[in-house]
């Protein structure tokens, strides 16, 4: 009997399909931002790049023959030219007087707020109203409800006591814009360090209670420290919404009696005396600032993202 033999075959490789590399994976993640990013270019960075170009010329509107280029000359002009100077300054304080204006009263909100009793959610609900309102309508509204001499509830009231009726706008006029914009601005930093007050860590504030801690010993040690990220981040933010400020300025006092800041400079500059270069300059410097202070306020927020995630 023959014993036959048979030749192994060879396996046949099996082919598997090809892997898209990892850069078309990435674009194909990206591709349905694209249009969104292309919209956020046309319509935020080209207007911006037009306005940085005609910031280096001297460009009057009005005699459009006699444009011509000066490089830096509106830049220098803007931190040089005295009024301008002081629409700059004007700008710091409104800035600064608002925002910690806001964060006080706004913490003490907060903190009446954090305490449960009978209608809080009504109180919540009449304490955010203001900011929900429409900025030209909050001007309007201290203007002529609260601030006129003859009808104004401000008179109004110290005429039922005999006190003096004074002409609020003018004898105080960048105060008046600053209560207006107080009375908008602190339901916004109420409710940021309201969030920040929920988030503590009750057992903590329980054992220093049992341990014999009072009220302001524990707001002085635990929360106050807590709500550091919290108010700089209500800082920051305020203060890039109030730089950019014009609704109040332009209603209230039409920026007069010293209270022109830089949006309503760039205004006066642009529709009133038809400089293009002076006021893009100007408008240039007020973006430069905005952006300084939101990269700081990324910051801020970024590293609160950071507690919450090594938190939980």
């Amino acid at each position: 009997m023959t014993a036959t033999t048979t030749a192994p075959v060879a396996a046949t490789p099996v082919r598997t399909p090809k892997q898209p590399s990892a850069r078309l994976r990435a674009w194909a993640t990206r591709a349905p931002l694209l249009p969104a990013l292309v919209f956020m270019i046309v319509v935020t960075q080209l207007p911006f790049v037009a306005t940085l170009v005609i910031s280096l010329f001297d460009w009057n509107a009005l005699y459009p023959k006699a444009r011509r280029f000066t490089g830096l000359d509106n830049y220098r002009q803007v931190l040089t030219d005295a009024y301008l100077r002081h629409s700059v300054w004007t700008t710091v304080l409104l800035t600064v007087g608002v925002v910690l204006a806001s964060l006080v009263l706004g913490l003490a909100l907060a903190l009446l707020l954090d305490r449960r009793f009978r209608g809080r959610g009504i109180v919540r609900t009449l304490l955010i109203a203001p900011f929900l309102v429409v900025p030209v309508a909050a001007a309007l509204l201290w203007k002529h409800v609260l601030y006129n001499p003859e009808y104004g509830l401000f008179n109004g009231l110290l005429h039922y006591v005999g006190g003096p009726q004074p002409d609020w706008i003018s004898n105080t006029p960048l105060l008046a814009v600053e209560a207006s914009l107080v009375w908008q601005w602190t339901p916004f930093m109420m409710l940021i360090l309201l969030a920040g007050l929920q988030s503590r860590d009750q057992q903590q504030i329980e054992a220093a209670r049992v341990d014999g801690a009072n009220d302001w010993q524990i707001f002085r040690h635990l929360t106050l420290p807590h709500l550091r990220r919290y108010l700089e981040l209500g800082a920051l933010l305020g203060s890039i919404y109030i730089v950019q400020n014009f609704d109040a300025v332009f209603t209230i006092t039409s920026g007069g009696l010293g209270t022109a800041n830089l949006p309503y400079t760039v205004y006066q500059s642009f529709y009133q005396a038809h400089e293009n270069g002076l006021a893009s300059a100007a408008g240039v410097l007020v973006v430069i600032g905005s952006i300084v202070i939101a990269t700081f306020a990324l910051r801020v927020v970024s590293s609160l993202f950071r507690e919450e995630v090594s938190r939980a």
